[in-house]
């Protein structure tokens, strides 16, 4: 996978027919754009923008202390330097809430939102426990959490036999541990900032997550869903958190089904 960068040092790609409505990949924590390279076949009748988040794969660290409004600027930043107008902005997990907030404060360039696996209130335990896996990324490191964070995402088949530990491995080594850190704050407290946020988010949305998924509950989907005028929810069963890795046709079906009907 080639890197072409813009000005501030994201690293991304671009692919598919020029004149296709653009369709924006964004990854979650500690991963790479590389997760999106079994969703790209499917994909392939829209203009496809992936990118890594600052100091994720490609990209250089950022150059200011990350929140969900740096990483929506970065997002903006790298639209602009591409002449995108505007785009249906896909989110997993962090890339879910970094697609909210964008949405707020760019509503003019988000066409849709598709938000999958991504947290919302997660009640008093849950939050704390978020929080101090944040604590252990800034005074342990980035892999201080991964095998917790391996039982929590992949099924158990998956993670004795499948591939997917060992691409989230591979990405976790390409993330400087400065900003896994503060990427792993913002997933912790980001989550505040768009509860019931005030304006709303009007945009077209589709609302993803896995039945097993401890971190980005259905019930949290739920929620999400109800915030947001006329969205639409899916569950998908069986899988945990990285469900798009284990089976991408899961995912990339009602993500097609939703982009269809706004035609």
């Amino acid at each position: 996978m080639s890197d072409a960068c813009a000005p501030d040092g994201t690293a991304y790609d671009l692919t598919g027919p020029v004149d296709a409505p653009c369709v924006v990949l964004i990854h979650g924590l500690g991963l790479s754009r590389a997760l999106w390279d079994t969703h790209l076949t499917a994909l392939a009748e829209f203009r496809v923008l992936r990118y890594d988040l600052y100091g994720h794969g490609g990209s250089a660290p950022s150059a200011e202390t990350t929140s969900l409004a740096v990483y929506a600027r970065q997002l903006a930043g790298l639209m602009q330097h591409l002449d995108i107008n505007a785009g249906h902005i896909v989110g997993f997990s962090i890339g879910g809430m970094i697609n909210r907030r964008f949405a707020l404060d760019f509503p003019q360039m988000a066409q849709s939102l598709i938000i999958m696996n991504s947290p919302h209130n997660r009640g008093a335990q849950a939050q704390k426990a978020v929080e101090d896996r944040a604590i252990a990324a800034r005074n342990q490191g980035a892999f201080a959490t991964f095998d917790a964070a391996v039982a929590r995402w992949f099924t158990p088949d998956h993670q004795k036999h499948g591939a997917g530990p060992v691409l989230v491995r591979d990405w976790r080594t390409q993330v400087d541990d400065e900003s896994y850190a503060q990427t792993s704050w913002v997933l912790a407290h980001g989550v505040r900032e768009l509860i019931d946020p005030d304006p709303a988010i009007t945009h077209p949305t589709l609302v993803m997550t896995c039945e097993n998924d401890v971190g980005s509950t259905p019930a949290m989907t739920h929620a999400i869903t109800e915030e947001i005028a006329n969205a639409t929810c899916v569950i998908v069963p069986e899988y945990k958190h990285l469900g798009l890795i284990e089976d991408p046709d899961a995912f990339t079906r009602p993500i097609l089904n939703f982009l269809n009907t706004l035609d």
